[in-house]
């Protein structure tokens, strides 16, 4: 009789373990391991190919460099590729139909996830990302701008900073010849009266975990930045260390180039739907015993508009703002009973840059940080030729539509310029020179990253919804993503709290300093 895997909603931590593809193995009572794709004909094959490594460093004598017999049919069939104009194909041209690990999301997030798998699994993993758009021309990556802070109001998301400053600072070690042009001016966020201790409460936690900033009052503002307006300010906290801003694209390019180095596979495609597999050894809570159905493939259209199948050991949803439909392909949301009768909660939510130029006298200097209002209006410098970047995200009454990048230059005049020209007298004169749009992924449960495995498909893992300050995550996310599929836990940043099954039981995680 077979054994039952029950999945316990209870008992989160030993849900992590049973994720490391060692241990996601499913034993099939009719089905031999003469299969080459059996879970475990792969790994044991994993298993020989360490031991041959571990072989070759101790007794390099035992290496041999055979050289390929060249054969009459062998050339014949190589002048009759080269006769034809045919191409040798590269590993990149020919389409996975297997993998270990299926990335969906080849953006900050989802490349991110395939180099630090690929960096510490090397050749054990067959890692594959699928990205709807390589050009990047909408994603979220490249149309942020490039944030870097501490001053957060939950460890987790100062902890995470914290490595993706570390992260950065040593990019060179990690990612090779990466320039991200980063700028250490800080953030300076201000508060008014009602929202000083809170901001003091911040400090004092970001301090303790290892962060850097200092609490000003309206007094030592003005000293420090003589072109603010300290109207309506009581304090403010600056950022005095591993603060500041860089180019996402080059992060970005980093992640995929290295990635793509160490082996791993990008697929322009986009994930239309799911295969399952009825599997009667796992029992669901809320499941009549033998309903189950795990994630087995992914359905992945090609831009020549073709339809392939990808099977997969282990699914990681990092597509962005574009999450959630992923998610219903999966039937979460859609389902009528147990979990996943609850969605994944990441829409698209469009926000507004603007790029205003000001020759004011006494306009914000070189050194300025990052400027948070307490309205939530920011503006940062760009260059040195009197530019600025500036946004401000809507209220929920006021949230554009999403079914296009368009730019509401409307909205600047009535939301965004009223708030600069009070806090800065040089931003009276200001004028708008350039625009974009991009999306958030909104959470629009709590605001924050869902990182984690899914209470029901053992398979399935989730990198998403991080609201706006997700790419200065990468770096810790895709590292605590790839402890859950090999070491079956989180190993260095403890996210537990920031799992879906927070969503199940109701228990949000606010995060007070979203910008």
């Amino acid at each position: 009789m077979s054994h039952l895997i029950r999945i316990l909603l209870s008992r989160p931590q030993s849900r992590h373990a049973r994720r490391s593809l060692t241990t996601s193995v499913t034993f099939h009572k009719n089905k031999g391991l003469e299969d080459e794709n059996h879970p475990l004909t792969r790994t044991l094959n994993i298993l020989k190919n360490d031991m041959k490594k571990v072989k070759d460093f101790f007794l390099p004598n035992n290496r041999t460099n055979k050289v390929p017999e060249i054969t009459e049919t062998s050339t014949l069939n190589n002048n009759k590729k080269h006769f034809r104009g045919e191409k040798e194909r590269s590993p990149e041209d020919v389409f996975q139909t297997h993998c270990d690990v299926l990335v969906i999301g080849g953006g900050g997030v989802g490349s991110s996830v395939a180099f630090w798998l690929k960096e510490k699994a090397r050749d054990g993993l067959n890692v594959v990302v699928v990205e709807r758009d390589p050009t990047y021309a909408r994603a979220s990556t490249v149309l942020s701008v490039g944030g870097l802070r501490q001053q957060f109001s939950l460890p987790e998301n100062i902890q995470m900073s914290l490595f993706g400053a570390e992260f950065m600072r040593e990019i060179k070690d990690y990612l090779g010849d990466v320039e991200l042009n980063f700028t250490p001016h800080g953030y300076l966020t201000l508060a008014s009266e009602q929202g000083a201790e809170t901001l003091k409460r911040n400090s004092r936690l970001q301090n303790e975990l290892g962060a850097r900033n200092e609490l000003l009052n309206a007094v030592q503002l003005k000293n420090k930045f003589p072109w603010i307006s300290t109207e309506g300010i009581v304090l403010g906290c600056h950022g005095l260390e591993q603060e500041g801003w860089f180019d996402p694209w080059a992060l970005l390019m980093g992640y995929r180039r290295k990635a793509k180095e160490l082996g791993a596979h990008f697929v322009h495609g986009e994930v239309v739907d799911f295969e399952f597999q009825e599997n009667s050894e796992v029992i669901i809570h809320g499941n009549i015993e033998g309903e189950y159905q795990a994630l087995d493939k992914a359905i992945i259209q090609t831009p020549d508009g073709k339809r392939r199948s990808v099977k997969f050991a282990i699914c990681v949803v990092a597509a962005g703002a574009h999450s959630g439909e992923v998610a219903k392909l999966a039937r979460i949301g859609t389902g009528k009973k147990s979990v996943l009768q609850i969605a994944l909660p990441v829409v698209p939510r469009k926000r507004y840059v603007y790029v205003i130029n000001t020759q004011g006298d006494n306009a914000p200097g070189l050194c300025t940080p990052l400027t948070i209002d307490p309205d939530g209006t920011y503006f940062r410098r760009d260059g040195l030729a009197g530019n600025y970047l500036c946004g401000r995200s809507p209220n929920s009454d006021q949230e554009p539509a999403t079914d296009n990048l368009d730019v509401d230059h409307s909205y600047f005049e009535t939301n965004v310029w009223p708030t600069l020209a009070r806090r800065c007298k040089a931003f009276e004169s200001a004028k708008v020179v350039s625009s974009w749009a991009g999306f958030y992924e909104y959470n629009v449960y709590d605001e924050n990253g869902i990182i984690g495995p899914h209470p029901y498909y053992s398979n399935l893992l989730i990198a998403t919804g991080f609201s706006g300050h997700g790419i200065q995550h990468t770096p810790a996310v895709g590292r605590a993503i790839c402890e859950l599929i090999i070491d079956g836990r989180f190993r260095t940043i403890d996210l537990t709290r920031l799992c879906f099954d927070r969503i199940i039981i109701d228990r949000p995680m606010l995060e007070t300093n979203i910008v």
